[in-house]
């Protein structure tokens, strides 16, 4: 698929700049934008195991495998992104829309089903 409203550097770590990012995620990304008609901000994607937040936990997560996003959105779009995210195959779908704007986000994955990270999943945060 083509990713026309994505660029591989939009994914990379924010920390040390490494972008592992599953081509296969993007790909599902992109059917999502197509669906939705709206702009998806990626707030966060690959993430290094040297990243803070992912050096803090006991075991790296699904950023650090390069199976995860986080995207800016809220509101009535947010409603819309995790309808259609259903639809293109995202695993996990985790939920922030509390607090203002800019600390709105929702993680779309697309991890496999194991012991400890039972998938279809959906959360909040």
């Amino acid at each position: 698929m083509s990713w026309l409203n994505f660029k591989k550097e939009e994914f990379a770590c924010k920390h040390t700049g490494e972008n592992n990012i599953s081509h296969e995620l993007i790909d599902k990304l992109q059917l999502l934008r197509n669906k939705v008609g709206f702009p998806i901000v990626i707030n966060s994607g690959y993430r290094s195991k040297e990243h803070p937040i992912e050096a803090a936990k006991e075991k790296p997560g699904i950023h650090a495998e390069g199976l995860a996003v986080d995207v800016k959105v809220g509101g009535a779009e947010a409603y819309e992104v995790v309808g259609y995210a259903l639809e293109c195959g995202f695993t996990g779908i985790g939920v922030r829309q509390k607090g203002g704007y800019a600390t709105r986000f929702i993680h779309l994955d697309i991890a496999k089903n194991s012991y400890d990270r039972p998938r279809p999943h959906i959360w909040s945060y």
